[in-house]
């Protein structure tokens, strides 16, 4: 698989180590930076993420920031990412199987870099549910944000 990674200061050496071991596994890295602990803002790097993904340069994403918080609010701004904070395996695969969750975002001052490679392997491993309940919530999400891309909501 092809997966856009990216990470502010604070989540930079975890970002590291994650690249390397999804190359391990097998998969193409595009490697967004930033490229050292020098401090940055984060909402730069998790819009290249979102955006290598909405325009197909890579399958899915992966945002490392201090909490994952301004990461993941920052992504789900791109129309078609569906980005999750994830600290737990269930949340990490659940979200790709039941919400077509195309971005994963991880805070490095939450989680240690084994639990993070557990989320991963779980994230990358899933996949979206074929039952229609799911298609269908999926559709209801994707008609809000058309609605507010055209400025027919609010």
């Amino acid at each position: 698989m092809r997966l856009a990674i990216g990470a502010d200061h604070a989540g930079y050496v975890l970002k590291q180590e994650l690249a390397e071991f999804l190359r391990g596994l097998g998969h193409e890295v595009v490697d967004v930076g930033t490229n050292s602990t020098a401090r940055v803002d984060y909402p730069d790097y998790a819009e290249a993420v979102a955006l290598a993904v909405r325009d197909g340069k890579a399958e899915r994403g992966v945002l490392i920031c201090g909490s994952g918080v301004g990461s993941c609010v920052t992504a789900n701004k791109i129309p078609g990412i569906r980005a999750a904070i994830c600290h737990d395996t269930y949340s990490a695969h659940q979200g790709v199987e039941h919400d077509n969750m195309n971005v994963l975002v991880l805070g490095s001052r939450i989680v240690g870099s084994e639990l993070a490679k557990d989320l991963l392997r779980n994230f990358l491993q899933a996949r979206f549910s074929t039952e229609e309940r799911y298609a269908r919530r999926l559709e209801k999400v994707k008609a809000i944000e058309s609605r507010f891309l055209e400025g027919k909501a609010g």
